[in-house]
């Protein structure tokens, strides 16, 4: 077999999340940023990246162990690959722990060129789904499906999660409703911030998770809340209602801040970003620290507050292609 190479974007939640992991509706974007897989025969199976090496001789080495290596053992863990006979590089443009899907566009990618190897060619639908099963389960993140999903398909999306509240067995989970909206947006003003404080999101996610599973009211009817924000957002959004976008922007943030899902450094971009013409500013992933994202129709003198204010990496929302096979 010949090398094979495979690559999937980042993303960034517009409007909704975190309400993918409650049944909900979120809008989210790619960015032109992805995570990059070459996979070729060898005598013997290796995981390399950052020019470390680790070879693959039983299922002990499968193990978590805390470093580069966990997301390869994961999916190879998943696929019982500890038999493959191949070398798999894999590489990231996308930021690390910055709440731009960094880790799940290379469980995407690396299950897509593993699949693809080993000659299977399953449908997106199905992808999203094991790359989220996968992190749950292999990985031990507690995730939503927004990552996945929009790993796998790309572009500009209303997701729609009902009936996904509840984790399922892998071959018992409902699909997704995906949506594009990138046809009919021609433009997106919008503009990526990271705080430069790296986190983990299951870390954030998972006492909310815990009291949304106890039945807290409060939690509850704030992410039924949260998902109708999102609903009414992509009116606004394909009708490029700026203003109204970013009022709902602004709410969604002012819920998830008030449960504790925020961060100072989230609250410190978002007030900078707002201060200087944003129309509304939120996170794009999870909190205590990642990324925000800021709605402006004149990005410039946002972008520049930001970068003034110390963001390491200032960018923008992109509608790109999902998982892919490249030359």
């Amino acid at each position: 077999m010949s090398i094979l190479r495979c690559s999937a974007p980042g993303r960034c939640g517009i409007i909704g999340n975190p309400t993918d992991m409650y049944g909900g509706s979120v809008i989210s974007c790619t960015i032109d940023r992805r995570a990059v897989v070459t996979i070729e025969p060898a005598s013997s199976l290796q995981l390399c990246t950052n020019g470390q090496t680790l070879t693959i001789k039983n299922n002990n080495d499968l193990l978590l162990n805390d470093d580069l290596f966990d997301v390869g053992r994961a999916v190879l863990d998943y696929l019982g690959g500890e038999d493959l006979r191949c070398r798999i590089s894999y590489q990231t443009e996308i930021p690390v722990k910055a709440g731009v899907s960094g880790s799940t566009a290379l469980t995407v990618a690396l299950l897509y060129g593993l699949l693809r190897f080993k000659g299977k060619d399953y449908h997106l639908y199905r992808v999203a789904e094991l790359a989220r099963h996968i992190e749950l389960n292999h990985l031990r993140i507690v995730c939503g499906y927004q990552d996945a999903y929009m790993c796998t398909f790309g572009g500009l999306n209303y997701m729609d999660f009902r009936g996904k509240q509840f984790y399922r067995e892998a071959s018992e989970e409902l699909y997704a409703t995906i949506e594009p909206l990138q046809n009919y947006v021609p433009s997106l003003p919008m503009v990526l911030a990271h705080t430069g404080v790296a986190h983990l999101s299951g870390a954030v996610h998972k006492p909310l998770r815990e009291r949304w599973l106890e039945g807290d009211p409060i939690v509850r009817n704030a992410y039924e809340e949260i998902a109708s924000l999102a609903r009414e957002g992509k009116k606004a959004l394909l009708a490029g209602d700026w203003p109204r976008l970013g009022h709902l922007m602004n709410q969604n943030h002012t819920i998830q801040r008030d449960l504790g899902g925020s961060g100072e450094s989230n609250e410190r971009y978002i007030r900078i970003a707002l201060d200087h013409g944003a129309l509304g500013a939120k996170l794009a992933g999870a909190g205590n620290g990642g990324t925000i994202i800021a709605l402006c129709p004149e990005p410039e003198p946002v972008k520049n507050a930001l970068q003034a204010a110390g963001s390491d990496l200032v960018f923008i929302p992109t509608p790109c292609e999902g998982v892919r096979l490249d030359e």
